[in-house]
């Protein structure tokens, strides 16, 4: 238990002068005497710098959505005994008191995230700060409805502010206290108090000169108009509160080789959590700050780089002038000097800022735009990199104006983060450089990463005279190389530059977009590209997670392929195979293109079609997506949903989109989507590529695009699932004879082998046509079976399956359902495999895809799922239910 006397600004609104007030409040408690602790609710770093010059230690964020809500008291506690213990602690509240996150879950009464949930969390009195310069008694209708709002919100007492005439400061106290809450002062407007703003909000403390005369006015201000040993009453009436201080010293181990980590500090680099240091520190680095605009060079001995937050596009020309710190950071970046660059950071690492050069290690260039980029993230690693590992998930936030001119990157760059979708930041084993702020106290493993990356360096290299190093640093150990998601740098949504900031925006920059993104628990886990069904399977399993037909090709079409061995010498030649193929769907051979498997034709499109904005409908086979990541773009989704069957109106595809992929019928939903639909996406300026991988599994192939006129259009088909030809890799595009020869034009020669052209000839010839179509009636009867089985036990699939396959949600099952990895566990004790949900864009751990089989394996799996309900569930099955069924 710890007691520290504690209070919370808050108000109805933004700017209503919390900051003003907070500020003159520390300021003047400090000038009595007292240790003063500061914090600020939520990310904001500009409050945070002048709270450092108002208390005289470091200001401090509480963020519930960067750290979490079980690390607000731990921080609260240690900032509170950090450098000293504190008399008293002062948290400034961000916009409006009760005013959170929206699209997550509120914590009573109170928005995740905002100031009264973190005032429940530390249970912590609330001091309202009302604006009262327009209104008298209804003042105290604001007060009461804000005390009375939220039961487990103590609101201790009121401070009027930009008061007038004493006959308005008596009104409105008279009818404030009559609620039983006492005003404890009443601050008249001040002009000299109006803090200067720009593009991101306030000024830094760091960058005016008259901060601090700005801060004395606050606290002459404060003093003369507020009761203190009132206000400090109120703090003292504060409960205990049942939480250890947090340590950085718990949350990393040490090095002990103790490299240095020069941290980049001035007035263009103002913007850090001081829990940073704090950690690197802890972790065993030493920490010497820097001046990117006077500093001739990098601390002497320097291991590791952290370049944070700031304004360097207002110090650009400063900072272009100091020619040699940036030739010689270019040079030890290039060498492998492990470097952090957090927004600001990234824009100082770019070839040139708004024209000005910079220092030239990322091949990008940035400038500032009108577009404000503002909000909280969740981040998942898209490779290992020198702070993460592949599929790691961390909160973050981004606020900035800048955009990046989009370039081709080197090989050796990869994606850094993936965000809803796009790709972010840029990465390798020795840089991490991205628009998102991170709160390393949420995210612990990045301190320790970084220092061992430091120490490594340090012991790989040896400074010559002139401070460069004499060997590159060979990649860490543990690290590896990582495998690019994609080629190219930043998405288009993250723009700008550095600061964090709830006064950056009039007091008020958490607004809709900041804290609009769902919570990672109510949003499905990002999903692997890379996964495929054969990765659930394990011997001894019923394979219910491979979609290919059966488990052998048929006799007589094996015979057919190994006939063909003496053709196997010379190169292949795709001739026959594309007249076969033009053959069988009736268009002409130029339409047709044979390729590697579909895999390849993805390839081909993401390569030769030079796409700027493309768009792909999800839940669907990622395959598509991946091969566009690889080849550099950073394809948008559509994401489709359960409520209407997975269906896809055309009309909500974005009209930018000049490439929207789709798969018909789908995997893994199995929706079969109607020809007309589709056909109304192509267009002039817009190519739909169209993955109908299972169209063959469907009796007479209804709602497939192929056709002799296909403008604008391209389809990619396999053999590789009706004809259990996996190991061929047989494929083929059909489509718009003027989007083929690009195609073919980029396919490296002889890529399809003569085993799978002669599978395509077989494949294509009437007795094949003629048993596909006899397959296929027989999986209609199949699947009919499965659907029946799953609705027996309470498990309906998601939509009217028409592909060899059915999609199910496994949630009448029971909470345990929707716990990554569960079902597939649960399923393979039980002797089957299944292929897991989260594994598809869009999807959460609670649905499964299951192949069809016969139906007596149908039945089994059934009455296996139905085994799995548990008591928490509202739709349990009785024994009896599970046992009962044939």
């Amino acid at each position: 238990m710890a007691t520290v006397p504690r209070l919370l600004l808050a108000a109805a609104s933004s700017s209503s002068g919390k900051t003003t007030i907070a500020l003159g409040l520390m300021a003047a408690l400090r000038e009595g005497g007292l240790q003063v602790a500061p914090f600020k609710t939520g990310p904001d770093y500009i409050d945070p710098g002048y709270h450092t010059l108002a208390a005289g230690r470091p200001g401090r964020n509480l963020d519930a959505h960067l750290c979490g809500p079980d690390l607000l008291a731990p921080l609260f506690l240690h900032g509170c005994q950090t450098p000293a213990p504190a008399d008293i602690a002062i948290i400034e509240g961000a916009m409006g008191l009760f005013d959170g996150s929206l699209g997550r879950p509120p914590v009573g009464r109170a928005g995740f995230g905002s100031s009264a949930h973190v005032a429940k969390v530390l249970r912590a009195p609330v001091l309202l700060v009302v604006d009262a310069a327009k209104s008298s008694t209804t003042v105290a209708a604001v007060v009461h409805g804000l005390a009375s709002f939220d039961p487990d919100v103590t609101v201790a007492g009121v401070l009027l502010n930009k008061v007038g005439s004493a006959r308005n400061v008596a009104e409105c106290t008279r009818a404030v206290e009559q609620l039983g809450i006492p005003v404890v002062g009443a601050v008249p407007r001040s002009a000299e108090l109006v803090t200067p703003s720009r593009h991101l909000g306030l000024v830094p403390a760091a960058e005016r000169s008259q901060a601090r005369d700005m801060v004395d006015s606050a606290a002459a201000l404060v003093a003369e108009h507020v009761d203190l040993p009132a206000v400090l009453a109120l703090a003292r009436g504060s409960e205990d509160l049942a939480a250890e201080p947090w340590d950085p010293r718990a949350a990393v181990t040490p090095q002990t080789d103790r490299p240095l980590i020069a941290v980049a500090a001035g007035r263009a680099f103002t913007f850090s959590y001081p829990e940073t240091t704090e950690l690197l520190a802890a972790a065993g680095g030493r920490i010497a700050e820097f001046d990117p605009l006077t500093d001739p060079a990098l601390p002497a001995g320097t291991s590791g780089l952290y370049l944070g937050g700031g304004f360097p596009e207002v110090h650009a020309q400063d900072l272009a002038a100091n020619e040699p710190l940036r030739q010689q950071i270019r040079a030890l970046v290039a060498a492998g000097l492990p470097t952090v660059a957090e927004c600001a950071g990234l824009l100082y690492l770019c070839r040139s800022l708004d024209g000005k050069p910079m220092v030239g290690s990322l091949p990008l260039d940035a400038a500032m735009t009108p577009r404000l980029t503002l909000g909280y993230r969740h981040l998942t690693s898209a490779a290992d990199s020198l702070l993460t590992r592949r599929g790691e998930h961390v909160p973050s936030h981004e606020f900035h104006r800048t955009n990046m001119a989009l370039d081709a990157l080197p090989d050796g760059l990869d994606i850094a983060w993936e965000v809803d979708g796009r790709a972010e930041g840029v990465s390798t084993p020795t840089l991490h450089a991205s628009y998102q702020h991170l709160h390393w106290a949420g995210f612990p493993q990045a301190a320790q990463r970084f220092v061992r990356a430091a120490a490594q360096f340090a012991g790989a290299t040896a400074p010559g005279a002139d401070g460069q190093p004499t060997a590159a640093s060979p990649p860490m150990p543990d690290e590896g190389r990582p495998t690019p998601e994609a080629r190219s740098a930043l998405g288009d949504s993250a723009q700008g530059d550095c600061a964090l900031g709830d006064s950056a925006l009039g007091d008020s920059a958490l607004g809709d977009s900041a804290l609009g993104d769902p919570a990672p628990t109510a949003s499905p886990p990002p999903a692997d590209l890379t996964h495929h069904g054969d990765q659930d399977l394990a011997p001894g399993l019923v394979d219910l997670a491979v979609n290919v037909h059966a488990t052998e090709p048929p006799r007589w079409l094996a015979d057919e392929l190994a006939a063909g061995a003496n053709r196997w010498a010379p190169y292949p030649d795709a001739t026959a195979a594309r007249a076969a193929l033009a053959a069988r769907h009736g268009v002409d051979e130029s339409m047709v293109l044979p390729t590697s498997g579909a895999a390849e034709a993805f390839t081909l499109v993401a390569r030769a079609l030079g796409c700027r904005h493309a768009l792909v409908v999800h839940p669907q086979f990622t395959e598509p997506e991946q091969a566009l990541r690889l080849a550099g773009h950073l394809p948008r989704r559509l994401l489709l949903g359960p409520d209407d069957g997975f269906a896809l109106d055309p009309t909500a595809v974005d009209p930018a989109g000049d490439l929207v992929v789709v798969g018909n019928p789908t995997n893994p939903t199995s929706a079969l989507h109607s020809a007309r639909a589709l056909r109304s996406l192509a267009r002039p300026g817009r190519v739909l590529l169209v993955d109908e991988a299972f169209m063959d599994a469907i009796p007479g192939e209804p709602e497939s695009v192929i056709g002799p006129r296909m403008d604008h259009i391209l389809v990619t088909r396999s053999l590789t699932k009706t004809w259990s030809l996996a190991g061929i890799r047989a494929g083929y595009v059909v489509g718009d004879p003027r989007l083929v020869a690009r195609l073919a034009s980029a396919q490296t020669p002889w890529s399809v082998s003569t085993p799978a052209l002669d599978a395509m000839i077989a494949c294509s010839s009437a007795r094949a046509r003629a048993e596909s179509d006899e397959i296929a009636r027989a999986l209609d009867a199949d699947r009919a079976a499965l659907t029946t089985a799953l609705a027996e036990v309470g498990l309906p699939v998601a939509c009217p399956p028409r592909a060899p396959f059915v999609l199910v949600d496994l949630s009448p099952l029971g909470p345990l359902a929707h716990e990554l990895g569960w079902a597939r566990a649960r399923m393979a004790e039980l002797g089957f495999a299944v292929r897991r949900g989260e594994t598809f864009p869009g999807l959460g751990p609670s649905w499964i895809r299951l192949a069809v089989r016969d139906a007596q394996t149908s039945r089994r799996a059934a009455r296996a799922l139905a085994s799995l309900a548990h008591p928490q569930t509202s739709q349990t099955h009785s024994p009896t239910q599970i046992g009962d069924q044939p």
